[in-house]
Parts: structure tokens; sequence; C-alpha cells
């Protein structure tokens, strides 16, 4: 029992037996000659303070919780909670099985051949199937929300990061090697965090639940741990093969699909770690990076030469057909960004339907077949241009579009424009 409340029942019981005495003390002196007390005074005195050691002996029982105790407590109740989110993430991933043997599948299409058609295809279907899976992944702890305010600043700070870059490439200054050895040391620990639910499912008759490894006692002492857990210890294995693999001295056309295998992993981390907390925040979000998209795609070779220069996995390749003619980059190119930013707004639209439960259309739905229209759009375009292309232009949109034409079918346009994620609390208490 915390102090607080020990006082507080110490003060009620004071309280309790005091008035316990006045009462039983003040009739018995009105009915007594002189100083002569009766023995239904006595009694009722007796029974007060007896009362009163009672309840006090009982207060002094309850344990007082110390520190050590208190943080064993609160480590095994965090324990238990990441247990229960990772039953949900395996439930999930079990519900959309299909999706993720799509995604593994596609992985051999490179082995068909490096035609144009393919790699369209290929991106095609990574993308919308990351998208939608990413929309509807379970998550142990509360993604962080991004403001008005981030929003609005986000193409600003996306600017910086991708001058800066352009400015040391221009300038002699290779920022390659460190900006990989960061990116692929996170997407390590992107490929543990996701591949636990993963792994359970593909050994669903072993209880990874209580399956630990014990640990030294000088290692436990320094990470203040005394097991860990196996299917996060293999997975954390993997993903440190896969950093490996890409930092091994061979040409990146013949490991390519681990630099996406890695990329996969930051982007659905990505997706379950952040939420947009508002559709107004959404659009704003979309709005900025759609006019930083088509800037520094049409209006500089600012995007194309940091994306062709700077190697590292985010973002997902496709070996370029045979050519004639050289080429300078021998890849074709999705950015993850244009796979995270617009799924960011789809898993969002999956709140939306969760909370105003539409009756006509789903939002979550429109809004994964506007993102797969809108890269059809774009891809139609690189085609037809035989150039670059901002995917953003055709992706904002088309997001932005639909969920607003959803929200007028469902006769729900005023509440998914105020829709905020604190009305999803309200809603529940409701």
């Amino acid at each position: 029992m915390k102090p607080t409340l020990l006082l507080c029942c110490a003060a009620a019981a004071l309280t309790a037996s005091s008035s316990a005495f006045q009462t039983t003390r003040l009739p018995n002196v009105a009915h007594s000659s002189g100083r002569r007390i009766t023995s239904g005074s006595i009694t009722s005195t007796s029974t007060a303070r007896s009362l009163f050691f009672n309840n006090n002996q009982g207060i002094q029982k309850q344990p007082i919780e110390t520190e050590e105790e208190k943080q064993k407590r609160l480590k095994l109740e965090r324990l238990a909670e990441i247990e229960a989110g990772e039953i949900r993430r395996q439930q999930r991933i079990s519900e959309d099985k299909l999706g993720y043997l799509f995604l593994f599948a596609l992985q051999f299409l490179p082995l068909v051949g490096s035609d144009r058609y393919l790699s369209i295809a290929y991106f095609f279907g990574l993308a919308v199937t990351t998208v939608y899976l990413g929309g509807r992944q379970e998550v142990i702890d509360a993604p962080e929300k991004v403001t008005k305010q981030n929003a609005l600043y986000a193409p600003v700070g996306a600017s910086l990061a991708i001058g800066g870059l352009y400015f040391l490439l221009k300038n002699g200054l290779d920022p390659t090697s460190l900006y990989a050895v960061g990116v692929t040391i996170f997407g390590a620990l992107c490929i543990s965090d996701i591949g636990v639910p993963l792994l359970r499912n593909l050994f669903p008759s072993v209880d990874f639940g209580t399956a630990e490894i014990e640990l030294p006692e000088g290692v436990a002492k320094k990470l203040d741990v005394d097991r860990l857990p196996i299917d996060g210890l293999i997975t954390l294995g993997l993903g440190l093969l896969c950093t490996v693999v890409y930092w091994t001295p061979v040409a990146l056309e013949n490991k390519f699909l681990i630099s996406n295998a890695i990329a996969w992993a930051l982007g659905m981390v990505s997706l379950g770690a952040i939420s947009l907390g508002s559709f107004q925040t959404g659009a704003i979000l979309l709005a900025g990076l759609f006019c930083y998209d088509i800037f520094w795609v049409f209006g500089t070779d600012v995007m194309m030469t940091v994306a062709t220069k700077v190697e590292a996995p985010v973002k997902f390749l496709y070996t370029a057909p045979p050519s004639d003619t050289p080429k300078d980059y021998p890849f074709s190119v999705l950015g993850l960004g244009d796979v995270v930013i617009p799924g960011l707004f789809v898993r969002f639209m999956a709140k939306v339907d969760e909370v105003l439960q539409p009756k006509n259309l789903s939002y979550f739905t429109t809004a994964t077949f506007a993102y797969g229209a809108g890269l059809a759009a774009c891809f139609g375009a690189n085609e037809m241009f035989q150039n670059g292309q901002p995917a953003l232009l055709y992706l904002d949109p088309s997001l932005v579009g639909s969920a607003l034409a959803c929200a007028a079918v469902n006769n729900q346009l005023s509440e998914v424009w105020e829709f905020e994620e604190s009305s999803e609390e309200k809603v529940e208490e409701a």
C-alpha cells in the first residue's frame, strides 16, 4: 500500500474513534451525580478504544512497498505488457499471412529477369502490399504523434537534409559510409523487432513467451537483465547478419535484395512508430511534401544526385535492364519515403474506420486503392516521359482526395476533417 493511502486510512480511523468516544461520553456525564461515571460509559469508551487500536494495528500490518520491490513489480508489469503486445502482433500476422507470403515470393522475381516491366511489377507489389500490411499491423507501444507544427516544418527539415548531402557531394566529401553505417545498424534493430512475430508464426509450436536464455552473472549486472528472450536474440542475429552481408565487398547487384530487406524493415517499423494524430495534420504533411518533391525533382538535380550517389538501404532497388549505352546507376529506384509517408496516411485512415464505423465505404480500403492508383499513375508518367518522377505528385492528391470523397459518400465529411486520435479515446470512454 502506498504511504499516502496509509496516512489517509490512519486519519480516517482516528477521526472515527474520536467521534465515537465523544458521542458515548457526553450523555453519561449529563446523567451522573458529581464525577461518577456509569458502566455504560466505561463500556462505550472501551469499545471505542478497542476499535481504534484494532484499526491502527490493521493499518500497521499492511506491507509498505520498498523502492526495490516497486522497480521489480514495474519490470514484471512491463514484461507482461510486451508479451501481450507480441501475442497481438503474432495474431495479426497470422491473419495477414497471405500478404507476407506474397512479399516473400516477390523477392524471387529478379531471378526471372531485369525487364523494365518486371521492375514495375516488383515495385508496385512491394509498395502496395507494404502499405496495406503496415496499416494493419499491431504495435506494442503507443506511436509518436506528429503535430501540425511538425508537419509544417517537415519539408524544411527534409530540404535541409537533402541539400546538406548534395553540398557535401559537390564539394568532394562523400558521406555515404557514415550515413550507411547508421542506417544499417538501425536496420538491424528493425529486423529484430519486425522479425519476432514473423518467427513466432513460422514456429507456432514453440512457446517463445517463456523461452529465455539466462545470462552470466557479470553480464546480467551490466545489462540489469537476468534473462533474454530467445526469439528476440534470433531475430537480432538475423538483423546483424543482414548488416554484415550488406557490408561485404561484393557488388551491390549481387546483394541488393538484402538492401531491400533492410529498407522494408525500416519502413514497417516507421509505420508502426509514427502517427499523424489528426486528419488535418496528415493533409498538411502531404501538401508540404508534395511541393518539396516536385521542387527537388523537377527544379534541380539534387534529388536524383543524392538518390544515386548516396548508397544506403533507404530505397528499394531492382536491376536495370541491359542497355547498349552505359548507365550511371545500374538500378531502378523507388524511394522509401514514397512508401512510408503515404503509408502513414493510409494507416491513419484505418483508425478513422475503427472510430467512425462508416456504413458505405471503408476509409482504409479506399486509401489503399488510392495509393495503388497514384503509384500506377507515377509509373505510367515515368514510362511516358522517360525521366524520374516525384511520386508524391501523384500519391498525395490521390490519398487526400479519395479520403474526402469517401467521407462525402459516408455522409461524414465534417467528422473526417475534424478527426483526431483523441476522439478515439472519447468514443471508448462513452
